[in-house]
């Protein structure tokens, strides 16, 4: 029951921190238009290379550890203090690198400088020791009052196409105050320790293991906005911006097990138990595979519509933007069980380092003339293409640590479910009025249809319901 009221605040910090971006987004689009918001997305996007740095791996690295260690309080301790000041450091070395940067990129040096309260957000950002003690609870509330005054102050400041500078400043702030009310929660986790005996450099090498892989997701993450922004336009790179949000938004249900069951893994490697690792990601992937068949398919019926509708006039673009990277949905689901559930843990770091490397590769090759040719749908079949070999490599990897038969067990039944689904909810899509009340019509429709097929059909994960229903 911990896992899952774990993945339930998880999920809902994850939602928490896409829905206040995406619920203001209605209002924002209008008010700073495409140009405002491209100016946003662009500088946002290169900004987010310093924050990456800054954090050196330590998200993945630090929840890690921890998990190792939190069966013994001065040890887990030291270790927070050792990876903290090696996350301060980084932060302090990250920002100089960024003010050096300023001195040749001297453009939209205001929107810049307000982006760049994030870097110094990173090294306040102790999120990881939480997910490493499966305290998830604490990141979810204290964030809550954060996130909520940052909505009520867009909705009072921003009122005109030039306030974008002003926005970048709102968010970025709620970002770093966030942050900031984790720290006084630490004294009753930590004991006091003697900082003189602390060795934090021995953490420095393991934590660019685990950055590299970092760097590799974010070239296929920021790179395309960056791309879209110097070969289209900062427009296209909005556009971009706009249509990743809403299917983070649905990935957040998925990829939340990753946070949630690295360190549950990761504590029962520790122990020695690699055969309940083994059954811990078969039940994970199959209710990945539960979840992200349907709402991929779910997206790409109602997306042509519900991108322009909810973003506006002049965003049209957003919609079909959506419905190719609806795809990216069951691609990342099924990396982020094998590779962050299950090769992290095991610490097969170098096999996960390989895969998410090969993705940004194939990323960067295709990006080029992808966007050429097809601009804001180019780099979303990139990004696609780039997360299925992220999947592929990771699952020739694992081919003698798993059982694929219990692994994809129910799969195609999944698939048949969503993509019958599909087809009724894109035609009530493209034929009946384009209302809202049409669309949550569609939406029940989808989820009714689903459930009745995978019932019929005895998918894997109606066993897991049962069972989860008779334990409680």
């Amino acid at each position: 029951m911990k896992v899952i009221k774990n993945y339930l605040y998880n999920v809902s910090w994850q939602i928490l921190s896409i829905i206040v971006p995406l619920v203001t987004a209605a209002y924002i689009s209008r008010v700073l238009r495409p140009a405002g918001v491209g100016i946003n997305a662009f500088t946002n996007s290169i900004i987010n290379y310093f924050q990456l740095f800054a954090s050196v791996g330590i998200g993945y690295y630090g929840n890690r550890q921890i998990a190792y260690v939190r069966d013994n309080r001065k040890k887990m301790s030291e270790t927070f203090w050792e990876i903290q000041i090696i996350k301060v450091i980084m932060t302090l070395v990250s920002y100089i690198s960024f003010e050096i940067f300023l001195l040749i990129y001297d453009r939209q040096i205001d929107y810049m400088l307000a982006q760049s309260i994030n870097i110094i957000a990173v090294g306040f950002d102790i999120s990881w020791f939480y997910e490493g003690i499966e305290d998830f609870k604490t990141t979810v509330v204290k964030n809550i009052v954060v996130k909520a005054l940052s909505t009520i102050a867009i909705f009072l400041f921003i009122k005109k196409p030039s306030d974008v500078c002003l926005y970048i400043v709102v968010i970025s702030l709620s970002f770093l105050l966030g942050n900031m009310t984790l720290w006084p929660n630490l004294k009753k986790n930590l004991v006091s320790i003697d900082f003189r005996k602390l060795n934090p450099f021995h953490h420095f090498l393991p934590t660019i293991e685990l950055f590299i892989p970092q760097i590799a997701t974010q070239i296929y993450v920021q790179l395309n906005k960056t791309m879209l922004g110097i070969m289209v336009s900062q427009t296209a790179a909005g556009y971009y911006q706009y249509s990743d949000s809403f299917i983070k938004i649905v990935l957040a249900f998925v990829t939340s097990t990753g946070t949630v069951m690295l360190p549950h893994v990761a504590n029962a490697v520790s122990h020695g138990s690699r055969k309940e690792v083994n059954q811990m990601l078969y039940k994970s992937f199959d209710f990945i595979s539960s979840l992200s068949f349907p709402m991929a398919f779910g997206i790409a019926a109602v997306s042509l519509t519900l991108g322009p509708k909810y973003y506006g006039p002049g965003y049209g673009p957003v919609g079909a933007a959506m419905m190719i990277q609806s795809i990216e949905i069951i691609m990342i689901g099924w990396s982020n069980a094998i590779g962050l559930q299950y090769l992290v843990p095991i610490n097969r770091v170098k096999d996960f380092t390989v895969s998410v490397t090969i993705g940004a590769l194939v990323n960067v090759i295709l990006n080029f003339p992808l966007i050429k040719i097809g601009g804001l749908n180019g780099a979303m079949w990139s990004t696609v293409i780039s997360e299925t070999a992220v999947t592929i490599y990771q699952l020739i990897v694992v081919r003698n640590l798993l059982d694929y038969k219990s692994l994809f067990k129910g799969v195609e039944k999944y698939f048949i479910a969503g993509f019958i689904m599909f087809i009724p909810v894109f035609w009530m899509n493209r034929n009946l009025s384009n209302t809202w009340i049409m669309m949550l019509l569609e939406i029940i429709t989808g989820i009714f249809i689903y459930s009745i097929l995978i019932i019929a059909m005895k998918a894997p994960i109606i066993n897991q319901v049962k069972d989860l229903v008779l334990k409680k």
